[in-house]
């Protein structure tokens, strides 16, 4: 039987290129056209930037630092303060975000959790649906069905109880009006609360199920699970839903203008009236004459609005750099 001579070594076939011709073009335009749609980002931020406080700098220049914390608005005798608009702005994106987020928390907990598998996906579709309503709707369902509502229960309600408190009772004083800073938050916190809720449902999926699987065998419950296994995992992009949602409550316009009460004034009471940032600009930017001091004044409260956004956010990335890091 003849033997067949086996070569010592194989000689390894060329490698069949994987590119087809011409590739290396479409890979360079394709970079391009990323690198282009990154840098325009930039390019429109800082142009907003630049416009807002070209705009504004002649109210900085006839009012100086004061304007930041002047509580004085009077279009009349030209004097314009953005202290009561920062106020309000601040105070009710807060209050939005401490109503919102308990409530977001347990939507994702149950619908990652204790929901059968036959009611996850309607329910998150519909929580997903919400974020999608116009903010316009939220005002006007706010001003007709929620300020009524706060008016004649809730508010005399708390008032009659929490506000007789000592220390705190001062926070729940004044007439029932229904509108005011309270009901503004409240309507926020809706508003803010889809996405917050997305965001933890999304995320709390990621988590591998091994993980899980093994603090179940160890014998902890769910809850056990959820805060030693599923939010110590997932805690950055927890927070960044967050702050995902206080955007959105910072620079929220018609939703807030419909119910704050637009006054410019702060009261100790959050049942009292008030105003935000975009409030305020939305009611009045009409009414500014061109290159007048108002419209400049409005640009400027443009200006301090984007920069409290930038701070927030920034602030919140400097909190997560160690965990980011680790």
């Amino acid at each position: 039987m003849a033997q067949v001579a086996v070569p010592e070594t194989l000689e390894v076939a060329p490698a069949r290129p994987t590119t087809r011709k011409g590739s290396g073009t479409g890979d360079t335009i394709f970079a391009f056209l990323c690198r282009a749609s990154a840098a325009l980002v930039l390019v429109l931020l800082g142009a907003i930037i630049v416009e807002l406080f070209l705009g504004g700098l002649p109210a900085f220049r006839a009012f100086g630092a004061a304007f930041i914390s002047s509580t004085d608005w009077d279009p009349v005798q030209e004097i314009y303060g953005a202290g009561v608009p920062i106020y309000g702005t601040i105070l009710t994106a807060i209050l939005a975000l401490l109503l919102a987020v308990p409530v977001a928390f347990g939507i994702a907990f149950f619908l990652t959790e204790l929901a059968p598998e036959w009611m996850r996906g309607p329910v998150g579709t519909a929580i997903e649906l919400l974020a999608a309503v116009p903010s316009i709707i939220f005002g006007m369902w706010g001003f007709f069905v929620i300020v009524p509502v706060m008016a004649s229960t809730i508010q005399p309600a708390i008032i009659d109880t929490v506000g007789e408190l000592p220390l705190i009772g001062s926070l729940f004083q004044g007439p029932p009006f229904g509108t005011g800073l309270f009901t503004a938050a409240l309507i926020l916190a809706i508003m803010v609360l889809p996405f917050i809720a997305a965001t933890m449902r999304d995320v709390f999926l990621q988590v591998p199920g091994v993980y899980k699987e093994s603090a179940y065998g160890l014998g902890s419950t769910r809850w056990e699970v959820m805060r030693k296994v599923v939010l110590p995992y997932t805690r950055v992009s927890v927070v960044g839903g967050i702050m995902l949602g206080l955007g959105r409550a910072l620079g929220e316009t018609m939703a807030v203008t419909f119910v704050i009460g637009n006054a410019n004034r702060i009261t100790p009471s959050l049942f009292g009236p008030g105003n935000t940032i975009a409030s305020i600009v939305a009611l009045e930017f009409g009414e500014s004459g061109a290159g007048s001091l108002k419209l400049s004044a409005l640009l400027a409260l443009g200006f301090l609005l984007f920069v409290i956004s930038f701070a927030v956010l920034a602030l919140s990335r400097w909190l997560l750099r160690s965990r980011l890091k680790g």
